[in-house]
């Protein structure tokens, strides 16, 4: 039999009557036609796997350069289901074509976030399916942007892409800057997560630290890498900094801090542990050490529930990120807010390593992306839309941030958006 024709419905289905034998999982599931889940929904270990046939998936691994936002699209966008129930759906409000499976809207784009009052009004940066926005500004003057991208992370993904602008506003596409099957080293193993295929990585963010650039990301049910930009430019190539061969940890949401004096802080998921790096990302520069957060807000209604399980002890649940103002420390990690908002927490510290305290949340639904300084040195925080309170869902935006008198990083109503 051709390799290529191994897996053809045809061929598994005359196969397994021919020899009287039960289906197997993955015959199973072309019975049904092809791309359904093929295992039960709690083989969730993340075991690895042959990858699927070609074909299985229907839905791209890339995003694509995005389109340009208009008054059809400034709200709407995409919201990308991992439940057991519809694991396969994908709700979709906006131009162009609708995806295959997709799930009816209802009220994904409330906008509740704006009209209560807690952000300003504002508007995608592009009409673009784009998860965990990231945006720094590099060492050309430019500003980069990237994210978890394609049609639908919780299935597969073809590696990270990125984009640049010279103001926020105008954004060109560099195309995907490290491909898991061209680039990838432990990246490339195919697992089961949820009943399904899996091979996406979530949550990249670039970085330009000590004069190079660098991009943490992650996988579920594998864990967190870091790679180096070979060029010192942002569109790479990019290699691993160090251990291509096994995660550094097996964790989401891996993020990276620049301190002044060239020290690098690494942490990840809800920043309950962090490591220092040699000042060029080669290794580590000492041990892992846990994050204590010394005042807890024991309100449940800040808190997803792992926090709650955890005592109210975590700074949030995933989502990490790190900055440095006025020589304090500000780390950050999602949480649930009135049981809805995608939100960061954060915590202060004079030390990196902590003991954090005064957890409180910044700019309502902005969690799961970064806080960064534009050119003229003013606070943006990113916003993808990750609840329903938000004003568009799963695509790039930023909210005016500034420091209040608390030295809380908040929404700031005196500046528009971009």
């Amino acid at each position: 039999m051709a390799k290529e024709d191994r897996f053809s419905r045809r061929s598994v289905m005359a196969g397994t009557v021919a020899l009287g034998m039960a289906l197997s999982p993955l015959a199973r599931a072309m019975e049904k036609g092809v791309g359904k889940p093929p295992f039960p929904v709690d083989d969730d270990i993340g075991r690895p796997i042959d990858p699927p046939p070609p074909g299985y998936f229907a839905v791209s691994g890339r995003s694509g350069p995005g389109l340009t936002v208009t008054p059809d699209t400034e709200r709407g966008g995409w919201v990308t289901s991992e439940a057991a129930v519809d694991r396969k759906g994908v709700r979709f409000k906006g131009p162009g074509p609708a995806p295959a499976n997709p799930l009816p809207w209802g009220n994904s784009d409330s906008g509740r976030v704006v009209t209560q009052g807690l952000i300003p009004p504002v508007k995608p940066l592009l009409h673009l399916h784009l998860r965990d926005t990231i945006i720094c500004l590099g060492g050309d003057g430019h500003y980069y942007m990237t994210g978890s991208t394609g049609d639908d992370i919780w299935k597969h993904n073809d590696g990270i892409e990125l984009w640049r602008s010279p103001d926020l506003k105008n954004w060109d596409y560099l195309g995907l800057v490290w491909s898991i099957e061209r680039d990838g080293g432990w990246e490339k193993q195919w697992k089961v997560r949820k009943g399904d295929y899996f091979r996406a990585i979530w949550a990249p963010e670039i970085h330009f630290i000590n004069g190079n650039y660098y991009i943490c990301h992650s996988i579920s049910r594998s864990g967190i890498a870091i790679l180096r930009s070979t060029t010192g430019k942002a569109e790479g190539p990019y290699v691993h900094a160090f251990s291509p061969d096994k995660p550094l940890r097996n964790g989401i949401d891996a993020t990276l801090f620049g301190d002044d004096d060239g020290s690098v802080y690494l942490t990840y998921g809800g920043a309950f542990e962090m490591v220092r790096l040699k000042p060029d990302l080669s290794g580590y520069d000492g041990e892992w050490r846990a994050v204590t957060l010394e005042t807890p807000d024991l309100d449940p209604v800040h808190h997803n529930k792992k926090c709650v399980r955890h005592g109210y002890t975590d700074i949030g649940f995933e989502g990490a990120t790190m900055f440095k103002h006025d020589g304090r420390y500000y780390l950050g990690a999602v949480d649930r807010f009135e049981n809805n908002r995608y939100s960061f927490a954060f915590a202060t510290s004079r030390s990196p390593f902590g003991p954090y305290r005064d957890r409180y949340e910044s700019v309502s639904c902005g969690g799961g992306g970064n806080v960064f300084r534009d050119k003229q040195g003013q606070w943006w925080c990113t916003i993808f839309g990750n609840d329903d309170e938000a004003p568009f869902r799963e695509k790039p935006g930023i909210v005016p941030a500034r420091m209040d008198e608390r030295g809380h990083l908040v929404p700031d109503f005196g500046r528009r958006s971009v």
